[in-house]
């Protein structure tokens, strides 16, 4: 009985840690993401964030043509100058900013506004790298709602101002996963914090112009 009790009190625990990360983070973000692209004020640089093409089955990802969408509408609204696309490049295989700038391109995007991280292997990693490598101070960023609001928390604990243009949400089991991901992502912000985890990489600085 006491073995059950433990086991109750740790399982309540994290129910609460999760629901107080998952709080905390909405909070901040509350009155910085938007869904209207005249609604949002202007920045010179869009800053979206990767993800695959494909679902694992070979069917399209709606989250990426999603944030695609999002992108092309913010640039022709004129709230943002240059687009700086931010993701996962692990292998010669798989390079999630050239297959967003080859679409962003047929979308109307010129490629010369177009600036590329190659090294975005986390949201984390993408919010420090624009401040530190790309010499940005502020940012709109482009995800769906829910990414936003955990990119902007990490932005502003790094020093870098941002406000986020959210694409479209996915429904369905597929959206109910991802959300459930949230949470504990939500989580290892904090983790990250507390231990003041660094990127993966930063390299040389690149001037967005």
């Amino acid at each position: 009985m006491k073995r059950i009790k433990v086991i109750g009190l740790l399982f309540a625990t994290l129910i609460l840690l999760i629901f107080m990360c998952n709080s905390i983070i909405t909070n901040a973000a509350e009155g910085k993401t938007f869904d209207d692209p005249q609604d949002i004020v202007e920045n010179r640089v869009g800053l979206v964030l990767g993800t695959s093409k494909k679902l694992i089955g070979g069917l399209p990802n709606p989250y990426y043509s999603y944030r695609i969408k999002a992108t092309i509408e913010l640039y022709k609204a004129d709230k943002i100058k240059f687009v700086l696309v931010s993701g996962d490049n692990g292998t010669r295989y798989y390079n999630e900013p050239n297959t967003f700038k080859k679409d962003l391109i047929a979308g109307g995007i010129p490629a010369d506004k177009i600036f590329l991280d190659f090294a975005g292997f986390r949201t984390l990693d993408s919010m420090v790298r624009a401040k530190e490598v790309f010499g940005l101070n502020s940012v709109t960023v482009i995800s769906q709602e829910f990414h936003n609001q955990r990119a902007i928390y990490l932005a502003e604990k790094k020093g870098l101002k941002a406000i986020g243009y959210n694409a479209k949400t996915v429904s369905g089991n597929q959206g109910l996963k991802v959300q459930l991901r949230e949470y504990l992502a939500r989580v290892k912000v904090f983790i990250d914090l507390l231990f003041n985890t660094q990127p993966k990489f930063f390299g040389k600085s690149i001037e967005i112009k």
